[in-house]
């Protein structure tokens, strides 16, 4: 338990993952919330931009130019991409820990990323320290880090979907399939034709079947878990839902195993994973505005094909929820602290 509040500052609080990170920490027993930044907004009142949280998050937005975020002892960056990468060296060496909501510090391969991002990076060396905040994979240097690259929401559904294949070496690793659906929130909060209801509403889409931005991600991860090279064909889906993904994941056995018990031992130990009853079909209902990712696997018609369904609020587990479990860990505390929500239903 911390002596003192761990001083937390937000920078870019007026998204999506801006306010639920706001809704998360304003219930953490050990955050004091020291600031808020947005230029557009500086000056305003928080709750009188999300009156949803009135009462508990009362700061005004302050302007990133007058922000005194090196008094922080943490930052987190719910910001476009690009934006963390400009601000984390003089933060770090100020003795805050930063964690990025976005994907600058995701990628190893400078080289990768600035092809898929469009942009220079701006502190390369930094990336190789930054370690990857999936806490089911990387616990143990998440709790030592100064940086941590929080993980997309699609890159977290799929890989805690295929971790125990990969890791088992009981699938052919070249031929992975990911068949991934999400929410509107996952585009962010903006003025956009393609996620305006009359747009997005009473429709479905496959996009970025040619190249997604999380594809380099996920395959990283992937290729981490197996040891191998992986060969991932990648395809997201647009669903007229506010939140949710879900991520139907396709592996061929190369080996004979009791997959339901693969899943059930692998992630025994896991507060925010949950393995569902064999022959189950999660819901994304059943997770939403919760820090839980819930997991079915299949074995259809007792073939060789593995069907994994991975379902997770993308603005929680995939996002802000994700983020505080990681500081949780980074600063000893309880990992569930501020995190044990009971999903909403309806």
């Amino acid at each position: 338990m911390q002596a003192t509040k761990i001083k937390a500052g937000i920078v870019g609080g007026t998204g999506y993952t801006g306010v639920e990170l706001l809704r998360l920490l304003a219930r953490h027993p050990d955050v004091e919330i020291a600031c808020i930044t947005s230029r557009g907004e500086a000056g305003q009142r928080v709750s009188d931009m999300f009156p949803s949280l009135r009462g508990h998050v009362d700061l005004p937005f302050t302007d990133p130019a007058q922000a005194n975020l090196a008094a922080c002892d943490v930052v987190f960056f719910a910001t476009p991409n690009g934006i963390a990468m400009q601000q984390t060296r003089a933060l770090l060496d100020g003795g805050a820990r930063v964690i990025d909501l976005a994907a600058d510090f995701r990628i190893k391969d400078i080289a990768v990323w600035e092809k898929w991002y469009g942009m220079s990076h701006a502190c390369p060396d930094l990336v190789a320290e930054a370690v990857y905040g999936l806490p089911e994979i990387n616990r143990a240097e998440i709790a030592k880090a100064r940086l941590v690259a929080n993980p997309g929401c699609y890159p977290t559904a799929v890989q805690l979907g295929f971790l125990p294949l990969l890791k088992a070496g009981v699938v052919d690793e070249t031929q992975l399939i990911a068949d991934a659906k999400s929410g509107v929130s996952g585009a962010g909060r903006k003025a956009e034709t393609h996620i305006l209801f009359a747009e997005a509403g009473d429709n479905f889409k496959a996009y970025g079947v040619a190249g997604h931005r999380h594809l380099p991600e996920i395959s990283q991860g992937l290729t981490a878990m197996s040891g191998k090279r992986v060969g991932l064909t990648f395809v997201p889906h647009l669903t007229p839902l506010i939140r949710g993904i879900h991520a139907t994941l396709y592996a061929r056995l190369t080996k004979d195993a009791d997959v339901q018990s693969l899943f059930e031992e692998h992630y025994r130990n896991e507060r925010f994973v949950d393995v569902l009853p064999k022959g189950s079909h999660p819901e994304t209902r059943s997770v939403r505005g919760s820090n839980q990712c819930r997991i079915a696997v299949h074995k259809p018609q007792g073939g060789d094909v593995v069907v994994v369904l991975s379902v997770i609020d993308n603005l929680v587990k995939g996002a802000a929820g994700q983020a505080v479990q990681n500081m949780n860990i980074m600063f000893g505390l309880p990992e569930t602290t501020a995190l044990e929500i009971v999903p909403l239903l309806p």
